[in-house]
């Protein structure tokens, strides 16, 4: 696991050298084992490397045989060795055992659509010599991330964060005020949006060529939701396990210490238990973590888990010291918001198995593929709630609103108003602001008032929206919901959280989920395989590890992986938010209504309402805008 950056030139001039050194330099926390790079007449190639795979050999940027080809390359692929043996059968000579070294000679073999061959996480940027043109790429998934910034006068900048690029002397930082208006919704960055103007990411599954001072953008895989293939769920379950073994066995491939996320879930707990069946269960190392708020921890369970498979395991149990200490930890590694406050107990969970492995297995994208979001098994609910006269569904919400407020983890209270408050909306925006922290356009809003005229609903819920109802082939109902959450939250959020949060520590996370050979497979099975009878979550998922799993791990209920927010803003938070939060502080910025802000923060301090998603939103917003010392006046 790596970090990369560059600069092309529509020129055959050369790029100076420290433009590209300082670029590479803010990815250090991604590649601590060595750097470098690559210069010639328009093109700079930089690189920071984690030692994963070939340590005595695999450093980049990495060449062909002659030269002219050249790569800098984030992430692993997992068929490498078996594209080598390809590859060399076809006459191509090999230096190293990295399988860095697959692209270049894929690429010579197969051009553009080297992707198509690929199967692991990653993103690269490639330099054809000899055409004078460069390929950029990202995973099927978007697993591994790459920003970009293509400028007037043909420039193209790119790396493996924001950071990068804004690195660049030619990049000021400025506020993207419509990423801001989807942030303060989505809580994360969605589709090609950055917080920074001038950046945009190259989504999952596509490609940019450059050459000449132009881009091309494409895709190169999807998401496919096909007619069924199976013909019972024997069949489907059977296929699953077969790819799902064979991703889990190539993610356990590594020259270094290697261990298991486990968070007691069925969706990590499913990793162990293939990972025992290709290792000795006593070598193979899982990691957990806890915490002192009971309703926010989960170690009981990964500890039964971990007993009942025999693995090694190592857990730490965390007060609130400890997380509030990790915040300035984890904000320097950010480069742009983020308001998802899981990010701190996933940084603490990798800074816990760092000290002990490099690499770590995780049980990313189960939820999204398999159903598992209670928000999918409210739709049906909600279809029904949206049913009932008008003046029925005003009653219910008075009496939800005086609900006592409770700071648990998925308190009664929580849960009532988080589905009323987008219950009637239609079915591709319900989800979406289920989970948002922003209504656009309520009285909650926070957006100052001229951004939102230029931002609103249907501008900030664009491309989830689009992702609804570009699902491709004949997908319906939940199977559209699925390609909309793995195309906006999975993709944006989850992702993004799990690479900031293992690169901040320099720990490589594997995802076997994520093998989009495991993807194709779900993504075939009718949603009642996954979620069956609206009501059994995972179905074909759980009947898969009957027996291989605790019975008790197979039926709890999701938790998920919290951390008591609300509590900590009344409390070991609350001095800061205030003082992040002023009004006089926010109407000197100009981004956010100084008295929408006071309202949230004063109703959630006198317990009248549960503002934290909202408030977090924010206080993330404004200490990344405080680093950066950004405003809009």
């Amino acid at each position: 696991m790596c970090g990369i950056a560059g600069v092309l030139l529509p020129t055959e001039e050369w790029v100076p050298e420290k433009q590209v050194t300082t670029m590479t330099e803010t990815l250090r926390h991604r590649g601590p084992d060595g750097s470098g790079f690559y210069r010639n007449k328009g093109v700079a190639l930089g690189h920071r490397r984690l030692n994963v795979i070939d340590i005595e050999g695999g450093a980049q940027p990495m060449s062909n045989e002659d030269d002219t080809i050249w790569v800098t390359y984030n992430g692993e692929i997992y068929n490498f060795q078996e594209l080598r043996q390809q590859l060399e059968s076809l006459g191509h000579r090999f230096r190293t055992r990295s399988d860095t070294e697959v692209l270049v000679h894929g690429y010579e073999q197969w051009g553009d659509d080297v992707v198509c061959h690929l199967v692991g996480m990653f993103a690269f940027a490639l330099w054809d010599g000899r055409q004078r043109r460069a390929l950029l790429a990202r995973d099927r998934m978007g697993q591994k991330p790459l920003f970009y910034a293509h400028l007037q006068d043909g420039r193209l900048l790119f790396g493996s964060e924001a950071k990068a690029i804004v690195a660049h002397p030619d990049v000021p930082p400025a506020v993207n005020e419509e990423a801001l208006a989807a942030y303060l919704t989505h809580e994360y960055l969605p589709g090609t949006l950055c917080m920074f103007a001038g950046l945009s990411k190259l989504l999952p599954g596509h490609r940019l060529v450059y050459q000449s001072g132009s881009i091309r953008i494409d895709r190169y895989w999807d998401i496919p939701f096909d007619e069924h293939p199976y013909q019972n769920a024997a069949q489907a379950e059977q296929a699953f396990l077969d790819a799902f073994d064979t991703s889990v066995r190539l993610r356990l491939i590594a020259d270094v210490p290697l261990g298991v996320f486990l968070s007691g879930g069925i969706d990590s707990s499913a990793v162990a238990a293939i990972a025992i069946r290709h290792r000795p269960a006593e070598t193979v190392q899982t990691f957990s973590i806890g915490f002192e708020d009971k309703s926010f921890d989960e170690s009981h369970m990964a500890r039964l888990v971990a007993r009942s498979l025999g693995t090694c395991h190592h857990e730490r149990l965390f007060g609130v010291d400890a997380l509030l200490d990790t915040l300035p930890k984890v904000l320097d590694k950010l480069d742009e918001p983020f308001g998802d406050a899981s990010l701190l107990p996933t940084y603490l969970l990798s800074a816990f198995t760092r000290e002990s492995v490099t690499v770590a297995l995780g049980g990313d994208g189960g939820d999204e593929l398999w159903l598992g979001y209670p928000t999918f098994k409210a739709e049906a609910p909600a279809r029904l709630y949206r049913r009932l006269p008008l003046g029925i569904r005003r009653l219910v919400e008075r009496q939800a609103a005086g609900l006592s407020v409770s700071t648990r983890n998925f308190s009664f209270d929580f849960l009532v108003k988080s589905f009323l408050r987008a219950a009637n909306q239609p079915e591709p925006l319900r989800h979406m602001l289920w989970l948002a922290s922003a209504i656009p356009g309520s009285a909650d809003d926070p957006l100052a008032s001229p951004l939102r005229r230029r931002y609103p609903m249907e501008t900030v819920l664009s491309f989830a929206t689009d992702a609804f109802h570009s699902a491709p082939n004949r997908s319906t109902g939940l199977q559209r919901l699925s390609y909309q959450y793995a195309r906006t939250y999975l993709a944006e959020d989850i992702l993004t959280k799990v690479d900031r949060a293992s690169m901040a520590v320099s720990l490589e996370a594997r995802s076997p989920f994520l093998d989009h050979r495991v993807v194709e497979v779900i993504a075939n099975m009718p949603a009642g395989m996954k979620l069956r009878g609206g009501l059994i979550s995972k179905y074909l998922l759980k009947k898969a590890f009957l027996g291989a799993l605790p019975f008790t791990v197979l039926t709890r209920k999701k938790k998920g992986f919290g951390i008591p927010i609300a509590r900590w803003l009344k409390g070991p938070l609350r001095e800061r938010m205030c003082d992040l939060l002023a009004s006089g502080r926010l109407k000197r910025a100009g981004f956010l209504k100084p008295q929408v802000v006071d309202r949230l923060v004063e109703e959630h301090l006198r317990g009248r309402r549960d503002n934290r998603k909202m408030l977090w939103t924010l206080l993330s917003f404004e200490m990344w805008r405080d680093r950066y010392g950004l405003s809009n006046r």
